[in-house]
């Protein structure tokens, strides 16, 4: 009689192991089958890779994973790897991704003799790191219950190398055009001296042939579309016998018929006869990227019109070749979605990490604030010699030590998280701007685009600023319009200089002027988003991924700039960037600073929500003579100046606070300055908070105060700033 037991599995065989060598307290340490277990575990263990089982049904349970996989997720130890994954292959795998993934395995078993499969999905690792991951399984059937046991690698710099071939990839359809370009010229030259219409007609179509799937030769004066090869679509227009066509019926019928309507408008107008002429009498070639609805899908369509009327004559014979383009673009359009993806995590952590820095200064500070001015207000209390002052020191520089390390500490971890600091230091800005267009010159004489600098409106130019930024802005507007231009155009960039009534600062102005093919209106509004770029740029020849602007408008807010487009399809664009800059004065402004003022008597406002700060500021301001009054929020404080001088308290300076409720500080200042009372509206303005980054310094001065200083309070740099701000207001 024969057995009829099933055969066991590996799995049979290979899970009471792992429990044994997991529950070592069950088996004598000695035994044969728990030093078995453990070579196993550490056989497990130590292969390259990671190694998972898992449970077949609803649950999909994980019974076991090796050290290398719990390594890929970065997990301390297995049950930390349980956590993080909830205990289920589910939570191994990216959820925009499980659905597909679970599919692709059922289908794959399912036609499978040996029960295999191969899949690639994106895991989420502890720290929150994305990566992509090669899955290799085997459905098994257990006595102990069906199972997968899959072997699991990172496969993301795999991944990324392949992204990189299809780039080289597309480069090289790039240099194919470009070659086929060439050839066309060459078969245009030997047309030209053999005077063969025919043979023209067959040299440029062969050329074509090598990408395209249709090719057409059209006679525009003559009306006449005669084609040579046709796909699919176009057998509708010609049928399968080739049969002549009127060009203009041709041309309208196959826009209304197989055109995107999105897409119809552009396609009409740039395949107008009055368009193909003016187009090839500038260029040889030009083509247009555009969508069709075929089966009821959307392909993505490129069409190259080529002059073959030769050299001197009226662009009226041409070569139309039509092709599918649909794998560029979808490639385009994934990478697009991954650098979206990563740009918008890294602003959001970003911004996180930015914020928390804030509020950690402000929180940390606001309580030093209080310990050193109380300190300042116990000294007054003591006789010299006393102990306690001696006590009040040293608990002074105990403050200082800490108030350092926060410092330090608080700059370090801002300066990690942010690559766009602004590093202001003294340029002269004409020259600057002199040397960036010589730099520019060779490429704009290669393309043939006059380049001209005008800054015969600038009367300060030597100003202090970050000069590297603002130079890449003005580098990568002016490339643009080299770029997008035609042999023969221009580009202007031309600075004008406005002086403004605070803080001597002036905002300069700079317009880049080009005539080149100009951005559609469509377009123009989102042209500084990422990867933006206007549909008739294809007619170039240029590529790129459209970031340019997009850094252009972040370097702009980096340094609190404004910049804008405008422009006519066609015709050329202008964008104009305006950024405010501080004059270097040199030795003139140090003389000012040194000219001091009889600060008695000077009444100043404090506006502090907190009680304690109030109370010390007070005391201590009071105490070098000056008169205080006191507003609780920015809204009490802008009412308090707007009604100073019919209630006879008008101020000589305010004390502003940043972090308040109701309104804050940076609030109430621009609008004091909004006030239509010019003296009102001009009152000197010194923040005094525990926002004490760089970014806040200079957030402070652009919302129209006059200085900035840090909490801790320092007497003598407020006094400082105090009679700074006031002198500056007398004169």
């Amino acid at each position: 009689m024969s057995d009829e037991r099933p055969q066991k599995s590996i799995i049979d065989y290979l899970l009471p192991l792992l429990n044994a060598a997991d529950n070592g307290k069950e088996h004598a340490e000695g035994s044969a089958e728990m030093h078995a277990a453990k070579q196993i575990r550490t056989f497990i263990d130590e292969i390259p890779g990671g190694f998972l089982i898992y449970r077949v049904g609803e649950t999909e349970q994980i019974v076991y994973a090796n050290s290398a996989l719990i390594e890929i997720f970065k997990c301390d130890d297995f049950a930390d790897f349980i956590k993080l994954t909830g205990g289920t292959f589910r939570g191994v795998v990216h959820r925009d991704d499980f659905e597909r993934v679970q599919a692709e395995i059922s289908d794959q078993i399912a036609h499978s003799d040996n029960k295999l499969d191969y899949v690639e999905y994106r895991i989420v690792r502890k720290d929150g790191i994305v990566r992509w991951v090669e899955d290799y399984g085997h459905y098994l059937k257990s006595s102990a219950g069906d199972c997968y046991y899959v072997f699991i690698t990172d496969a993301t710099e795999k991944l990324t190398r392949q992204i990189a071939d299809k780039a080289s990839l597309l480069g090289s359809k790039s240099k194919r055009e470009l070659r086929l370009q060439n050839i066309i010229e060459e078969y245009d030259k030997e047309r030209k001296l053999i005077r063969q219409e025919h043979l023209q007609r067959l040299e440029v179509i062969e050329g074509l042939s090598v990408n395209y799937d249709s090719i057409i030769y059209a006679d525009i004066e003559k009306d006449i579309a005669l084609p040579y090869r046709l796909s699919t679509r176009l057998v509708h227009q010609f049928t399968k016998k080739l049969e002549v066509r009127e060009l203009s019926w041709f041309l309208d019928d196959y826009v209304n018929v197989w055109v995107h309507p999105d897409d119809r408008d552009l396609v009409k107008q740039q395949t107008s006869v009055e368009f193909i002429q003016t187009a090839l009498a500038e260029k040889n070639t030009y083509y247009i990227n555009y969508r069709c609805i075929q089966n009821s899908e959307t392909q993505y369509i490129q069409l190259r019109i080529v002059n073959v009327s030769g050299e001197g004559n009226k662009p009226n014979q041409i070569v139309m070749g039509y092709r599918n383009i649909d794998e560029e673009v979808l490639q385009e359009m994934r990478q697009k979605q991954l650098l979206e993806a990563a740009l918008q995590n890294a602003k959001i952590a970003d911004n996180a990490k930015t914020t928390f820095l804030s509020n950690m200064s402000h929180d940390m500070r606001t309580p030093l604030n209080a310990i050193f001015g109380y300190i300042k207000l116990a000294r007054k209390a003591e006789p010299e010699g006393s102990p306690v002052l001696r006590y009040l020191k040293r608990i002074e520089t105990a403050g200082n030590q800490i108030l350092d390390l926060v410092d330090k500490v608080l700059e370090l971890s801002y300066a990690e998280s942010r690559d766009d600091t602004v590093v202001e230091a003294p340029f002269n800005l004409n020259d600057a701007l002199a040397q960036e267009i010589k730099r520019l010159m060779p490429q704009a004489e290669q393309k043939g685009v006059k380049l001209n600098l005008k800054t015969n409106a600038v009367t300060n130019p030597n100003v202090i600023g970050d000069k590297d930024k603002l130079m890449q802005i003005i580098s990568n507007i002016v490339d643009n319009g080299l770029k997008y231009n035609k042999q023969g155009g221009k580009v202007d960039v031309i600075v004008t200089e406005k002086p403004g009534l605070l803080n001597n600062i002036s905002t300069f102005t700079f317009d880049i002027k080009d005539n080149g093919i100009g951005i559609s209106q469509q377009t123009i509004n989102r042209i500084f988003e990422p990867f933006i770029r206007e549909n008739t740029s294809t007619e170039s020849g240029v590529f790129g991924a459209g970031l340019g602007l997009t850094i252009c408008k972040q370097l702009a807010e980096t340094m609190n700039a404004t910049i804008s487009a405008k422009s006519t399809l066609g015709k050329g664009s202008t964008f104009t960037v305006a950024i405010a800059l501080k004059p270097d004065l040199h030795e003139d402004d140090e003389q000012a600073q040194e000219q001091k003022i009889d600060l008695s008597g000077k009444k100043i406002l404090i506006v502090e929500d907190n009680e304690i700060n109030l109370e010390i500021e007070t005391e201590l301001l009071e105490d070098l003579g000056f008169v205080v009054d006191s507003a609780e929020n920015g809204k009490i404080a802008v009412d308090k100046i707007r009604t100073a001088r019919e209630n006879g308290h008008e101020y000589d300076l305010v004390l502003m606070d940043i972090q308040m409720p109701v309104m804050d500080g940076r609030t109430a200042a621009r609008e004091i300055r909004a006030l239509k009372n010019n003296p009102l509206a001009n009152v000197p303005i010194i923040a005094l908070s525990a926002n004490a980054f760089e970014s806040d310094r200079r957030a402070s001065l652009e919302a129209g105060m006059d200085a900035h200083i840090n909490k801790p309070l320092d007497v003598n740099m407020l006094l400082e700033a105090i009679n700074a701000a006031i002198s500056k207001q007398h004169k």
